[in-house]
């Protein structure tokens, strides 16, 4: 298995990491934004919002590098908070150097002293940052973190940003000046977000699919929050795996770091080739796995179905989910399917091939000659309908780009909706673009030189 940060051989792959620790709620991600200059980490006045690991690009003096931002840090946990704790241990093993935040105003703690001790055997460099020191009236608060014996505690307010520079450049110095070098040379990694409703086993997929726990998984609704990323080789191919939060019924009904983990899933999607939409095939399709499916056919990406949780569905069920196949997603029949059960591992090794075969087809390129060819032959066959004593005729067309497939039809006047599905339909026949949207833009002749819309 490969793992990196970075995908399509980004120069960010030889970045030094800084890994951001500490106990809950002592202000991590709120600290990253501030580092990174803008707001990207899921914030909320709530301990354990952020739960994986997750990376964000960093620049300060001239120097780039990486911030990974984690869950807080709870020693003798049990339960989803010990797999937020082991991603952090994960975090500072694979970083160059260590960000530890502390809670000036609240003091040392048991805690604080427990993360000390991952951060002594570690060896790795570490800059302390005193948190919420808002005003010098507390300054003092923070002095008193030199007994934690890191060495200088550095004032800072990542609400406000006072002490921040002087922050940045202790993290610059603690750095390496030596690019880090690649686990492996690879090209090009395609991206695929693993986008669904809440709860329907996204993680878990991710986590087969990498052979190991790298995103925090539970029962609960909701568990992830930020967009993760991962490459993963499945397979013999290394994929860029983008695991996201679970999408809400609409963006407006979320709240709080909710309301941004949806819009960040949102963005996962636009910037993914692939979109594997994971469906919980024990429970009946949902609007909500529709309004799912129409959000990555809108965005033009690959789409791939995978119904997960087939180990709990038995012979009823599946007839059951046959029939919402047929009725419900008829208009994502174009959809490469896959069924399969994360938690298992039963036919997870069939995604690859379903991916590939989506994405092969979504850059796929008909020649003009072709595709006027096989236009002149439907257009004979079945002309348009005559309407108002006219007929208007399709002319010529030419595939405009790919990613997803994307043509022009010129033609003698305005076609109809229910002709251009006709068109579609046999265009997928002949040509198979099984897993991608095909869009359809029709360029009418309008009468007086008038150039059409």
């Amino acid at each position: 298995m490969t793992v990196s940060r970075f995908a399509d051989e980004d120069p960010r792959e030889t970045w030094p990491v800084v890994a951001v620790v500490g106990r809950p709620n002592v202000g991590k991600s709120t600290l990253v934004n501030r580092i990174i200059g803008r707001r990207e980490a899921v914030v909320q006045d709530i301990p354990g919002v952020t739960r994986d690991r997750v990376s964000y690009d960093a620049l300060w003096n001239g120097r780039q590098f990486t911030v990974v931002d984690t869950g807080g840090w709870v020693s003798d946990a049990v339960g989803m908070a010990a797999q937020i704790a082991e991603q952090a241990e994960m975090a500072i093993e694979t970083a160059d150097a260590v960000l530890f935040v502390v809670d000036a105003t609240v003091g040392i703690l048991d805690e604080d002293e427990a993360v000390v001790r991952v951060l002594r055997r570690s060896k790795k460099p570490v800059v302390l940052a005193a948190n919420k020191v808002d005003d010098p009236r507390t300054e003092a608060e923070a002095a008193a973190m030199w007994n934690l014996g890191l060495g200088e505690p550095y004032a800072v307010s990542a609400l406000h940003g006072r002490g921040s520079g002087d922050l940045l450049d202790a993290i610059l110095d603690a750095l390496p000046n030596a690019p880090r070098e690649r686990d492996d040379e690879i090209g090009g990694p395609r991206r695929v977000a693993i986008v669904g409703k809440p709860n329907v086993g996204k993680s878990s997929l991710l986590n087969t699919l990498a052979g190991r726990q790298r995103v925090v998984v539970d029962n609960a609704a909701g568990t992830t929050v930020d967009p993760v990323d991962e490459l993963v080789e499945v397979g013999g191919t290394v994929y860029r795996f983008i695991d996201t939060a679970g999408i809400r019924r609409r963006v407006k009904e979320a709240s709080g770091h909710e309301y941004y983990a949806s819009l960040r899933t949102h963005g996962a999607i636009e910037r993914a080739e692939v979109c594997v939409v994971v469906i919980d095939a024990s429970e009946p399709v949902t609007e909500q796995d529709l309004r799912i499916l129409s959000s990555v056919e809108e965005a033009g990406r690959a789409l791939v179905i995978a119904f997960n949780k087939w180990d709990l569905t038995d012979d009823e069920r599946r007839r059951y989910l046959t029939r919402e196949i047929e009725r419900d997603l008829v208009q994502f029949a174009w959809a490469a399917r896959v069924n399969l059960s994360a938690q298992t591992g039963r036919h997870v090794d069939r995604l690859r091939p379903v991916i590939d075969e989506a994405l092969g087809n979504w850059e796929k390129r008909i020649s003009t000659g072709k595709l006027n060819a096989f236009l002149g032959r439907i257009v004979a066959a079945h002309p348009h309908p005559v309407r108002g004593g006219k007929q208007p005729r399709i002319l010529f067309g030419t595939q405009a780009h790919a990613g997803p497939p994307t043509f022009i039809l010129f033609t003698s006047g305005q076609i109809e909706d229910g002709y251009l599905r006709f068109v579609e339909r046999r265009l997928r026949e002949e040509f198979d673009f099984t897993g991608t949207p095909v869009h359809l833009q029709v360029r009418a002749r309008e009468k007086r030189g008038k150039q059409s819309r």
